[in-house]
């Protein structure tokens, strides 16, 4: 009798390969024992450099089958909108991905999805909210990507419509081996990332990329989260008598009779 491993943390796509080689093995009249490996620990001892994996009588081998989306044509697109090379974008992509799977939803093109990032202002690898961005279709010219200004790393996606919500994390230990590479020293020592050579920064990427997901982030469970804008979503707008510039009518300000822009207002 075979022994069969599915290593992976009983996502949709470990699904996926465990029904299939199932029915491979129904298809060839195998009988086999089908065993499902979740802890990283013990899928660590395979060499995969993502999951899901299949393990045959402890031989780490391939099913065909599309288990994962294309997520070489987002990380180029990630790569050409963040601008340069880096292991924090692929995070905030990887983490994306992790929730998006979670609540079951797809890339949003309007504001049906709402990210929430821990990040604060300057500090390293706030590269991370651009991974976030591509990813879920969560842009700050929609709305619906804001800062919490914790200095962390997490990322909360939250699914208006189905009022769901998850929260995703780098693991410490992951964040910690991007900080000791060669690559952060010389953004430490003041070298812009554009400027690293890409010998240095590629191997951060594709590292971030093919790591097993338990090995990256700790995924959350999903809970329930009603989600309420803070202001309502507003057409109204003015011109502003001193600049000539339109300005949305709740920010206008009346200064001596005249309707004005804040900047104006305030000099």
């Amino acid at each position: 009798m075979l022994t069969i491993k599915i290593l992976g943390g009983g996502c949709e796509n470990c699904k996926k390969v465990e029904a299939a080689a199932r029915q491979a093995a129904a298809n060839l009249g195998i009988q086999a024992n089908f065993q499902k490996v979740t802890d990283h620990d013990e899928i660590y001892k395979y060499p995969i450099f993502a999951t899901p994996g299949l393990v045959i009588n402890e031989q780490v081998t391939h099913l065909d089958i599309e288990t994962r989306p294309d997520t070489q044509q987002l990380l180029e697109y990630g790569l050409f909108f963040h601008g340069h090379k880096c292991p924090a974008m692929p995070m905030g992509l990887r983490a994306s991905l992790a929730a998006m799977e979670a609540l079951g939803v797809e890339r949003t093109g309007d504001s049906s999805l709402v990210a929430l990032v821990d990040l604060d202002e300057n500090h390293c690898a706030t590269c991370f909210a651009d991974g976030v961005q591509v990813a879920t279709g969560c842009t700050f010219g929609k709305g619906n990507i804001r800062k919490l200004h914790y200095g962390k790393w997490g990322l909360t996606l939250i699914d208006k419509k189905h009022g769901k919500a998850v929260r995703v994390v780098p693991r410490a230990e992951a964040m910690q081996r991007n900080k000791e590479t060669e690559f952060m020293a010389l953004r430490k020592a003041g070298t812009p990332p554009t400027q690293i050579d890409p010998s240095i920064s590629e191997p951060l990427v594709e590292a971030v990329m093919n790591a097993p997901l338990e090995a990256l982030l700790i995924d959350g469970e999903v809970f329930d989260c009603e989600w309420r804008d803070k202001l309502p979503h507003t057409f109204e707008s003015v011109v502003c008598e001193e600049c000539g510039e339109m300005v949305v009518e709740r920010n206008a300000r009346i200064k001596a009779g005249r309707v004005l822009c804040i900047p104006c207002a305030e000099n």
